[in-house]
């Protein structure tokens, strides 16, 4: 086959692939090219959608979500600390024999069996001081799940609500786009009758291509934010979340003093830090009771064979009380004492830490609060009655393609400013509850 037939068949193959390609209905190309042709993939499995409020989000985390459930082992873990402080020391039982060799004896002829059992008891209240802080222990790892729904909570809340944040900004972008399109498509045609110059066509075309990217902006950030909150919630990637909770604005004017005294009094990690300070001061009581010794009890009976010496039975009873001459436990009084300053340490820092985070809070909300109501105020309704008036002074020839475009900006900038601060308000709503460690009715 010459060269020149070599490139024809190329040729010619090239372009029945870009003829397939470019069909509407996608022929295979196999079967245009006289191959066979390929059997059809088997369709991708719809996506499952799963509808979910706010309150229903936060559930299912809470029965879904593994770091919960770490924490949760904790409770179970200090339930059996707690079972394990309570019980009493187990009982020693010996066994054994004794035998003479002398004066040709031997164990048949001499030997003795003696049984002893002994019990330590513990003295100076060791074993209702070990209860009391297993006790404390097991209060404070419940308060410790507490608050892991707490800070977990957040997230979650977070997570929704940024999702709503994305949907909120790709509708206005669409919105933006969709009007755009339209003053392209009527400048378009206004430019071929050469009513309007191509520098304001492409200015049109240049800001309508600004609000597509955004819109394809948008919809990945609200991708990325529903594959966070499904790895929460641990859902497939296969599920397409339904969200019903809106991001709205509902005012919520909080009691500041009530709400310090009910942080102080009720969130779950001071309680944490008040029950591992309770807890330490146990331990320093169970080290100082150490410094007095235990008692060991023993009973038993001894008994010689049938040829023994004098064939006696005998029992027996012993005390056994460790003489304390050098080990008072002195150490363990030492590291318990500074186990109890370090505790306290932590809670007072612990109770200064969320008395700033709830004034902190409080302050964020209240400012929040005002910008929201600030643009509630009519500022929305002025940046779109104002494009609405520009553009159809434009349309007139009463305004310039730079009065629409730069209506158009402003008012795109005061709705994603006011959508910025309606989700910060909530984000602060959220915050504020997290700091008090419950929900504020509105």
């Amino acid at each position: 086959m010459s060269t020149f037939h070599q490139g024809s068949v190329v040729a010619a193959l090239l372009l029945v692939l870009l003829l397939c390609d470019g069909l509407p209905n996608r022929i295979p190309c196999a079967s245009a090219a006289g191959g066979e042709t390929p059997s059809k993939p088997a369709p991708a499995p719809a996506a499952q959608a799963l509808r979910l409020s706010l309150d229903e989000a936060v559930g299912l985390f809470l029965r879904n979500n593994l770091d919960l459930v770490i924490t949760k082992y904790g409770i179970d873990y200090a339930a059996g600390q707690r079972i394990t402080a309570a019980l009493f020391p187990n009982p020693v039982l010996a066994v054994g024999t004794i035998s003479s060799f002398t004066q040709g004896r031997t164990i048949s002829n001499s030997g003795q069996l003696f049984t002893q059992v002994q019990q330590l008891f513990e003295t100076a209240g060791k074993r209702g001081y070990r209860i009391e802080s297993a006790g404390f222990g097991a209060q404070s790892a419940e308060a410790a799940f507490e608050d892991a729904i707490r800070q977990l909570g957040l997230t979650v809340k977070d997570a929704y609500y940024r999702i709503q944040l994305a949907q909120r900004r790709l509708v206005l972008a669409e919105e933006n786009r969709d009007r755009f399109s339209r003053i392209l498509e009527v400048n378009t045609i206004r430019f071929k009758k050469g009513y309007i110059a191509e520098i304001d066509l492409i200015r049109i075309r240049l800001q309508f291509i600004d609000f597509q990217s955004q819109v394809i902006q948008f919809i990945q950030e609200a991708e990325t934010a529903r594959a966070d909150l499904r790895q929460l919630l641990r859902l497939s990637p296969a599920v397409h979340l339904e969200l019903t909770t809106e991001l709205d604005y509902k005012r919520v004017d909080p009691d500041i003093a009530r709400l310090r005294t009910v942080a102080l009094d009720a969130r779950p990690d001071v309680r944490v830090k008040r029950l591992v300070y309770s807890q330490r001061e146990a331990d320093l009581k169970l080290a100082k009771a150490y410094r007095i010794p235990d008692v060991t009890v023993g009973a038993g009976y001894a008994i010689q064979g049938p040829q023994g010496p004098d064939n006696p039975q005998q029992a027996a009873l012993n005390v056994g009380v460790p003489l304390p001459l050098f080990n008072r436990n002195q150490g363990g009084i030492m590291q318990a004492e500074v186990a109890v300053r370090t505790a306290e340490a932590d809670l007072n820092r612990t109770l200064n830490q969320v008395e700033n985070q709830v004034d902190i809070a409080y302050r964020n909300l209240i400012q929040s609060r005002r910008l929201v109501e600030a643009f509630l105020g009519g500022v929305l309704d002025d940046a779109r009655s104002t494009l609405t008036i520009v553009e159809r002074a434009y349309e007139r020839g009463g305004a310039t393609i730079l009065d629409l475009l730069d209506a158009a900006r402003t008012s795109r900038t005061i709705q994603q400013n006011f959508i910025e601060a309606l989700f910060s308000y909530q984000r602060n709503v959220i915050q504020l509850e997290s700091a008090v460690g419950q929900e504020i009715a509105s």
